[in-house]
């Protein structure tokens, strides 16, 4: 009897080891499997619900050995970590971990070495149940483990990066034909890359980077598994968070033609500096070759007073007549939103889009002037424009079979789009304006003041405020009472679920909701 309960006290254990290395590996990959940054994270999480719980069931399995039987403290481990087991496969994580190659290396590196460790403590242990609190220790330790497994598979993790990195560049370089378009930016980018795409298929056959691949090794696997034969065009979104990342991609592709959408104060935890991301964005246009087609935002001050030489300019604006290329005559209606696009004083064409908001009509010009740039006729340019959909959660209106309006911002939320977003809200049709937000991460020194300013104009836009989580809580309760925002239209949300539960409660039909940013499972661990 109490070896078959060791058994399976044993496999409640491997359960969950299984699980508790799994969500370390999940933190590592969305900390991008850099030891530095996942080190940053886990000084800010490393008293958290989960590891509470495993200290205090190893404190009460620890006791039992010494104070009962073999048989109780059998049980005491299969009730306990079973328990924490089931905790950690119950928990509902919005980006799920992704087992793609490189994580099951670092899985597999991570549990053998938890095993090993584990092994060589029972050769030294007193006794079954001893053998299995080791067993336990060293997983409640995964957060240190994880450092030297990743540290361990780093030569290995380098070789085959270089191997998939030439195989790119293989593939590329029997393509000497292909247009190749970078795009990057704090803001915009993504909105960008997917209007492009809609108005340049009307003429060419392109492929795009998906989804938020915007890595060097997003882009590898892009090229890779999707680039054909066929392919005229490709459009590369390029992403960084430290220096040289977007110089990184650039020295793979080689870009024909290169759009800046943003410098802003954006991902500032690595960057430290706004003249750092700007120095940073900026290797897309310093890589294109001489003569080559450069777009830039000139409403972003960090993008304007850069100098670019040796290249083709075309600088636009959401709102400033002097520049190259502007939008002008905006009007926003039920139907969504029409404009003009001028081109040095003169007016180049009408359009209708079913997008709102000054930030996804300036997306759409940058994608006009490439696309008129690569000769695709001002009928097929109108024809994509007024097809465009809202790209997933970047201010995407949706109204409901209940009457309820809902302007979906949740993705990255940042100082300009947020502002932008409180804006379609203030001005667009609706009984109550209502905010669900846990403000705005990843601005360094300036995550406070920001969250502040956000709340000021929270203030000034809505009706009705949730603040989700803690991260930014203080920041945005300060900036309501700045403006003397009553208590009673605020609501203050433990988490996204808690938030829904309340708005059931109370939200009726013609209200209208802006979900603005949505925290990543780092920040709610």
């Amino acid at each position: 009897m109490e070896q078959a309960l060791l058994i399976l006290a044993l496999i409640a254990l491997l359960i969950y080891a299984f699980a508790k290395l799994r969500y370390e590996l999940h933190m590592m990959q969305l900390n991008s499997y850099r030891n530095e940054r996942y080190g940053k994270w886990l000084k800010n999480n490393l008293v958290i619900g989960p590891r509470i719980w495993e200290v205090i069931m190893l404190a009460i399995t620890g006791v039992l050995i010494f104070l009962a039987s073999p048989l109780v403290t059998a049980l005491a481990f299969i009730s306990c970590f079973g328990l924490l087991a089931w905790m950690l496969f119950a928990k509902k994580q919005k980006k799920p971990v992704v087992f793609t190659s490189r994580a099951t290396r670092l899985f597999a590196t991570l549990f053998a070495l938890t095993v090993i460790l584990a092994g060589v403590h029972a050769i030294f242990a007193h006794n079954g149940v001893m053998s299995l609190w080791g067993l336990a220790f060293l997983t409640f330790l995964s957060f240190v483990l994880i450092f030297v497994a990743n540290m361990l598979m780093a030569p290995v993790e380098a070789s085959v990066n270089r191997w998939y990195y030439k195989d790119a560049q293989r593939i590329l370089s029997e393509r000497p034909d292909l247009i190749i378009i970078g795009i990057t930016g704090s803001y915009g980018k993504t909105s960008t890359k997917h209007f492009l795409h809609r108005m340049l298929s009307e003429k060419y056959n392109v492929l795009m980077t998906p989804g938020s691949f915007n890595t060097t090794m997003g882009v590898i696997r892009t090229i890779r598994e999707q680039l054909q034969a066929t392919h005229q065009v490709f459009i590369a979104e390029m992403g960084a968070k430290q220096f040289h990342d977007i110089k990184e991609i650039c020295d793979l592709v080689h870009p024909h033609i290169g759009i800046l959408t943003a410098v802003g104060e954006q991902h500032l935890e690595t960057f430290k500096t706004i003249q750092n991301v700007q120095k940073t964005k900026f290797e897309l246009i310093d890589a294109l070759p001489s003569g080559a087609l450069a777009v830039l935002n000139h409403d972003y001050e960090f993008v304007a007073n850069r100098p670019v030489s040796d290249r083709k300019t075309a600088y636009y604006s959401a709102e400033d007549p002097s520049i190259d290329y502007y939008i002008g005559n905006v009007s926003y209606s039920a139907r969504g939103s029409e404009f003009t696009v001028f081109h040095k004083g003169e007016a180049k064409g009408t359009f209708q889009t079913r997008l709102v908001g000054s930030y996804n009509l300036s997306n759409i010009l940058a994608s006009y002037i490439v696309a008129k740039n690569l000769d695709v006729s001002d009928t097929s340019i109108a024809f994509a424009i007024k097809k465009l959909e809202p790209v997933q959660h970047r201010l995407e209106v949706k109204v409901h079979g209940n009457g309820v309006t809902v302007i979906d911002d949740a993705f990255n939320s940042n100082p300009v789009g947020s502002k932008m977003a409180l804006e379609v809200l203030k001005g667009i049709e609706g009984t109550r304006k209502i905010i669900i937000t846990p403000g705005m991460i990843e601005l360094g020194d300036k995550q406070e003041h920001y969250n502040m300013l956000l709340g000021e104009q929270m203030a000034d836009s809505c009706d009705y405020v949730v603040v989700v989580a803690k991260t930014n809580s203080a920041a945005i309760l300060k900036g309501l009472k700045n403006k003397n925002y009553p208590d009673e239209q605020i609501y203050m949300a433990q988490n996204f679920k808690d938030a829904t539960g309340h708005l059931g409660t109370m939200v009726k039909a013609g209200d209208v909701l802006l979900y603005e940013n949505d925290l990543p499972d780092t920040y709610e661990s």
